[in-house]
């Protein structure tokens, strides 16, 4: 009862950011997989993890607190945050920064496996490894406070499913898998063994924003180079969100949950339109709830239109997050205290969105 009267918010997108401690967690015949972390000759701040000889996965440029406050006044969003905070180097420090945010719970996401981390399984399979032993360390020193999604081998899923086991045992609350795995997009049948286990531990799919693919990387990656994240990790999200309505895996796994973490939540309408138009001509009837009846949970942003995307999107169906240590359009360190001031919408509704809807999402 005592957890029950003190949670008020749950930060359902944050990050740690992973560093070169990161990997302390490899086997002993496993440290010739270590990451290694690289500076730009030419240009100090930005840093490259590099495996197998490859740049591979996000690294966030190292900026001054000039430079982070400049990004901040240009976006018009705070982003700033203690380095030992945002890499959880000092996890006390962390705690003392959700306090004074008005945080109770952050949900901790990756920051690396936005894309291929590997294409060799059991390199695949060490980095996850060590990266799920970190974050049970984290959980284990964050009071409770301190969530997180697991990473896992989607290459080797009998390995997947023992660090998924282990990774519910440590403090993780959800599953992360990517849009686009390789040659595989996510409803893919040879995920729902991925789906079931998850489903049977009571763990959420949290489909953040990445794309794991080396040829739809390849195909956006040389073109439009200041907007094509949008086509390469955003419009995924909502691709697999509609998909998943309109196919079988939410009644095949009835019981599963998804988040749909960092696209922001404008394109609900245009996914709810879309299937309704669909359903329409197959002659099927769309439910007033499908969000809610097939367990999706969307994050969304203080810039979004939320009375009208609230209006297609259910009571169930919204969360927030602050995106906390990343520098990026989805990133706002006050996003929480801007929300309660939002006000189009009502305290019930904003209960809702902080306390009530991502506590069903995560099962916290």
């Amino acid at each position: 009862m005592t957890t029950e009267t003190k949670l008020r918010v749950i930060d359902a997108d944050a990050h740690v950011v992973e560093t070169e401690r990161t990997w302390d967690y490899l086997e002993p015949a496993e440290e010739r997989h270590r990451p290694s972390l690289f500076s730009s000759p030419s240009n100090p701040t930005r840093e490259f993890w590099v495996i197998e000889e490859r740049i591979r996965g996000l690294r966030f440029p190292t900026l001054s607190e000039q430079q982070v406050q400049e990004l901040s006044d240009a976006s018009g969003r705070r982003m700033d945050t203690p380095r030992e905070a945002r890499e959880l180097d000092d996890v006390q420090l962390r705690l003392t920064e959700m306090d004074r945010l008005g945080i109770d719970v952050q949900v901790l996401h990756n920051t690396l496996w936005i894309e291929q981390v590997s294409a060799d399984p059991d390199v695949e399979a060490a980095l996850c490894r060590s990266w799920n032993r970190w974050l049970a360390d984290i959980w284990k020193q964050g009071e409770g406070r301190l969530r997180w999604s697991c990473v896992v081998p989607s290459l080797l899923p009998d390995e997947a499913f023992l660090q998924m086991r282990f990774a519910r045992e440590n403090g993780a609350v959800a599953v992360c898998l990517r849009p686009f795995d390789g040659d595989k997009y996510l409803i893919n049948s040879y995920f729902y063994p991925f789906f079931e286990e998850a489903q049977r531990l009571d763990m959420a799919i949290a489909v953040h924003i990445a794309n794991a693919s080396p040829q739809y990387r390849q195909l956006f990656g040389s073109i439009f180079k200041n907007a094509n994240s949008f086509a390469l990790f955003r419009a995924p999200t909502m691709m697999v969100c509609h998909s998943l309505l309109n196919s079988e895996v939410p009644d095949l796994f009835p019981d599963l949950r998804w988040g749909f973490i960092e696209s922001s939540a404008s394109w609900v309408p245009w996914v709810y339109h879309e299937i309704v138009n669909r359903w329409r001509v197959a002659g099927k009837q769309m439910s007033s709830d499908p969000f809610g009846d097939a367990n999706i949970y969307v994050t969304c942003q203080t810039d979004d239109d939320l009375p009208y995307v609230r209006s297609y999107a259910g009571e169930r169906c919204l969360v927030i997050g602050t995106d906390y240590g990343h520098l990026d359009p989805s990133s706002d360190v006050d996003a929480i205290s801007v929300f309660r001031a939002d006000e189009r919408l009502d305290e019930v509704t904003k209960e809702q969105i902080l306390l009530h809807n991502p506590r069903r999402l995560f099962g916290i």
